[in-house]
């Protein structure tokens, strides 16, 4: 039986066709027959649920509150915000026929919901008491993209997003503060993924919104990943839909309000960061297995496959930081080695190896798809403990690791040519001061396909000269090519 991983291109050759091959061999997702979108194995979906309740969670705890909104806005609705609108009209999908008629408002699906939400948000305020209204949802949505890659970009996604609206501008950029740093938190202590977070440009904010903050992520490949993002929306959209309310002096207010999203993307960005040549490398909080129990099979199957079972009710009922499934692979048509390729590229984090000699001893083999950490016997008696301690030790040596590859691969310059010739090697991430004139982030892009990723948050002001016209500038950004 042929190894999927023979069938796995290594990543240093072709990342690109090596991560295609993975999503496929670890069974994370297919095409779906509409062009550009994806359907989420269930493998995959593991993965979207961890991330889900560990986030969901964090929503909660803040007094978000969750709910569902139509999937379909009217156009009209939808076109009330002119740079809303205009933003997201080269990606919308339009329904244009209705149960065999044309219809008079066409109903446009949704690419993001701050239209169809805040129509109903007009209804709901109307006095200091209602606020503020905070509301998540869990949902699909659809951007027409013309060049589709799996997780990274797709016409469909899953996301959360939530809405906000408050009484004062303060408040409002607080929850703004509060999602982004969330977002931080869930890549960095979940994922196991380091990166930035700023403030994106003016060409590059979201659409209808006053300032956009991003959590900016570095691929092995030295290109940006935008994971998620929290908008200010000031009062852009309550001035547009009329979201007022009656303060405790009775003046009728316009609400302060803001959105943010975390996609299905990370996930993409998970499988780019971590995994290797033999296949996925999964975070242990965020891994549908954590533990594998491999045996190996002969003359003596009974009794060891009963040791294997023993090993996994005592892994079972003990407390753990990370609790999660414990598969036994058991399957006598598959060799052994067919069986640590596969646990290698579905990146279980843990693998317990059990033979006569382990049986007899009372003891496993710990292996670790980390490929760093070397293999450890362990007696049963101190296996629940060994085990939680090492699935903590391998979820913060690949935080450490991404952190390590994130600072060696960012750059400050002060000379064009310098940022040129990045961006043609090894890319990454570049610091370097910019005038903030859109013509030159334009030229910027034009010859080095190079795009302002953020400005970091409470950066300092400082004295130099733009990048790329030398015309006195106050800030360093984050440049980068991107996905």
């Amino acid at each position: 039986m042929n190894s999927k991983k023979n069938r796995l291109t290594k990543k240093s050759e072709n990342i690109s066709q090596w991560y295609l091959d993975l999503i496929d061999l670890a069974q994370l997702a297919d095409y779906g027959p509409a062009k550009g979108t994806m359907i989420i194995r269930p493998y995959g979906y593991a993965i979207w649920e961890n991330i889900q309740k560990a986030l969901d969670e964090k929503i909660k705890e803040s007094g978000a509150v969750n709910a569902y909104f139509p999937l379909f806005i009217p156009n009209s609705l939808f076109s009330r915000e002119k740079e809303h609108v205009k933003g997201f009209a080269p990606e919308t999908a339009v329904v244009t026929i209705g149960g065999g008629e044309k219809l008079v408002d066409p109903l446009i699906v949704r690419p993001t919901s701050e239209m169809i939400m805040y129509e109903a948000y007009s209804r709901w305020i109307s006095s200091w008491r209602d606020l503020p209204m905070v509301i998540n949802q869990w949902n699909n949505v659809v951007r027409w993209e013309k060049r589709t890659y799996p997780f990274l970009r797709t016409s469909e996604f899953l996301w959360q997003e939530g809405h906000g609206a408050h009484a004062t501008k303060r408040e409002n950029f607080e929850r703004v503060l509060w999602a982004i740093n969330t977002y931080a938190m869930i890549c960095r202590d979940f994922l196991a993924i380091d990166g930035i977070i700023g403030q994106k440009s003016e060409s590059e904010k979201f659409a209808g919104a006053d300032a956009t903050l991003p959590y900016e992520m570095l691929m092995p490949d030295g290109k940006a990943l935008q994971g998620c993002t929290s908008h200010d929306l000031g009062q852009n959209f309550s001035k547009t839909l009329s979201i007022a309310f009656q303060d405790k002096e009775g003046k009728s207010v316009f609400v302060w309000q803001n959105s943010w999203g975390f996609t299905t993307r990370t996930i993409g960005a998970l499988v780019l960061v971590h995994g290797d040549d033999n296949g996925l490398v999964l975070p242990p909080k965020i891994a549908p297995v954590k533990i594998v129990i491999i045996p190996v099979l002969g003359k003596k199957d009974e009794e060891i496959l009963k040791y294997c079972q023993k090993i996994k009710d005592i892994i079972k009922k003990a407390k753990s930081d990370f609790p999660g499934n414990v598969e036994i692979y058991s399957d006598v048509e598959k060799s052994f080695g067919w069986r640590i390729n596969d646990s290698e590229i579905r990146g279980i984090p843990i693998r317990l190896e059990i033979g006569t000699r382990e049986m007899q001893d009372k003891t496993v083999t710990i292996s670790f798809r980390l490929l760093s950490m070397e293999k450890k016997i362990s007696s049963l008696e101190i296996l629940p403990n060994k085990l939680n301690l090492l699935l903590k030790t391998i979820q913060q040596k690949m935080l450490e690791n991404s952190k390590n590859f994130l600072e060696e691969n960012t750059f400050e310059v002060k000379d064009y040519e310098d940022f040129k010739k990045i961006m043609k090697t090894t890319r990454g991430f570049i610091k370097a001061f910019w005038c903030e004139n859109v013509e030159c982030e334009k030229k910027i892009k034009e010859e080095t396909k190079a795009s302002t990723r953020c400005k970091p948050l409470n950066v300092k002001e400082k004295t130099g000269n733009c990048i790329y016209c030398d015309q006195p500038a106050k800030f360093i950004w984050y440049f980068a090519q991107a996905y």
